[in-house]
């Protein structure tokens, strides 16, 4: 099979630029710098405020100078998450991608095109002038991934436009107009190590080969949590047996869905072929549960070096806690229109250990922020009750559906006559930036777009390269359509 051409060229040309920067959330400051220089030298106006947010503007085009301001945005970061066994510093290294059939993948790594393909398409806008447009200004938001601090620490006049086109969706074809507003709750178990009870055996349980993804888009798709499987197992052979836990690490990101971990423990010796026959039951039951999701299940249990481990009601609150958390979704949406769409859910996203303590990091995200600050209640009230210290932050509003939206028919027209088919109009569990731009700027008209992506948040992360030619072509459609100022 032929490899597909990458077009239209002038984006993929920007990508490949970008994927040679580092820029992991709140490490952006070579983006920033690249950013700045490659508006500056197209001789455009170019600022970066306090928080690290860039903005380039660039006049219309003659003819179009009476339309309304159109703010394109997208943000610099993305989520470094890797497999196991490759060698990669995300602080230095390129993303090295290839082409497989249609799409478009990394070796090993995120892919970086959420939201680097946005970033590229904005930056291919900027540098060519046979387009045909009103003014723009292209918005590159900072540290999306972790807590939206872009955007938060943006301040009101920054963006002066009318209009908002967000380029962090990841399905062509589909634009979004909310999104669902979210939280992170992290607690922390404190401890002094100690010496095992004499007669102890130490055993390292390891997990791999789950799917992942995003916390917030993939919740429904009943993919495993890394971080629950291995509970639910050390949870059972502690109640059956007894358990000190040593250490319990999984998970890296607050949005992601744990696709890997290790948890060191020690049982006591007369019991260890009895766990080995445990993990052997338990593993066959969980491939049977996922069978339809996760097809490459790989658990490992092998004996290790003894070491210190957490003080016994210590060891035991965390995995009560773990086993009682919340995860996944917690209620559909209520209106008829989006019945099918997740309303409430958490992710219990990673566990931490150092030698003084474990740290716990759960995302609730919900489209109603009532039903948010109850689910966000839930979790903390289960480690409350196991003796944690819980905070709570990184917390952002919904973006609520604008039902007058002159830009959504723009959009949904401009989608018709172009492809000759219906788009959907749609609503989105995950959060975007968009909503707290609607507390910022309450008069933006805004929609949310971009080409199909899947795997997001996972070495799995995938771009399919035909739907960045039919967002590119939509997008400058939409561009000229824009309607002039009144």
């Amino acid at each position: 099979m032929d490899k597909i051409e990458l077009k239209p060229q002038c984006v993929f040309e920007q990508f490949a630029k970008i994927n040679k920067i580092p820029r992991p959330s709140k490490h952006e400051e070579k983006m920033i710098e690249y950013l700045k220089k490659f508006g500056e030298d197209l001789n455009l106006e170019t600022n970066v405020d306090e928080t690290g947010n860039v903005i380039i503007k660039k006049a219309a085009t003659q003819g179009y100078e009476n339309k309304k301001t159109t703010i394109l945005q997208s943000h610099m970061d993305m989520v470094c998450e890797k497999l196991v066994d490759v060698d990669i510093d995300f602080t230095k290294d390129p993303i090295e991608t290839y082409v497989d059939g249609e799409w478009l993948k990394a070796k090993g790594t995120t892919l970086g095109a959420d939201d680097g393909i946005g970033c590229a398409i904005q930056m291919a806008i900027l540098a060519d002038n046979t387009l045909e447009h009103g003014p723009i200004e292209c918005v590159f938001t900072k540290d999306e991934e972790t807590g939206l601090t872009g955007a938060e620490g943006m301040k009101t006049g920054f963006m002066t436009g009318e209009m908002l086109i967000n380029l962090d969706s990841e399905d062509e074809g589909q634009f979004f107009i909310s999104c669902a507003g979210g939280m992170t709750t992290r607690a922390t178990f404190k401890f002094n190590k100690e010496t095992a009870p004499e007669d102890s055996f130490f055993m390292k349980l390891s997990l791999k080969g789950l799917h992942g993804g995003h916390s917030g888009d993939d919740i429904n798709k009943k993919y495993a949590n890394g971080i629950k499987l291995l509970t639910r197992f050390v949870y059972m052979i502690n109640e059956k047996h007894g358990v000190r836990l040593a250490s319990f690490n999984s998970g890296r990101m607050h949005n992601a869905i744990p696709r890997d971990g290790v948890v060191v423990f020690a049982v006591p010796n007369n019991v260890k072929e009895d766990i080995r026959v445990a993990l052997n039951v338990f593993a066959k039951d969980v491939e049977d549960e996922f069978h339809v999701t996760e097809n490459n299940i790989q658990f490992n249990l092998e004996s290790c070096d003894a070491e210190p481990v957490m003080p016994k009601t210590t060891s035991d609150n965390l995995i009560a806690a773990l086993q009682a958390v919340d995860n996944g979704p917690y209620s559909m949406c209520q209106d008829e229109a989006l019945a099918w769409m997740v309303e409430t859910s958490s992710n219990v996203a990673s566990v931490t250990t150092t030698d003084t303590a474990v740290t716990v990091v759960a995302s609730q995200r919900s489209n109603v922020m009532s039903n948010l600050a109850n689910m966000g209640n839930t979790v903390k009230a289960a480690f409350t009750l196991a003796g944690a210290e819980v905070t709570q932050g990184d917390k952002y509003p919904a973006w609520k559906m604008n039902t007058n939206s002159e830009l959504t028919g723009i959009v949904v027209d401009t989608y018709k006559k172009l492809f000759n088919k219906e788009p959907k109009v749609i609503g989105i569990h995950a959060g975007l930036e968009c909503g707290l731009f609607s507390e910022k700027y309450p008069h933006l008209d805004m929609i949310s777009m971009g080409p199909t992506l899947r795997g997001v948040h996972s070495p799995d992360e995938r771009l399919l390269i035909p739907t960045v030619q039919m967002v590119w072509d939509h997008l400058l459609e939409i561009l000229k359509n824009i309607p002039e100022k009144k």
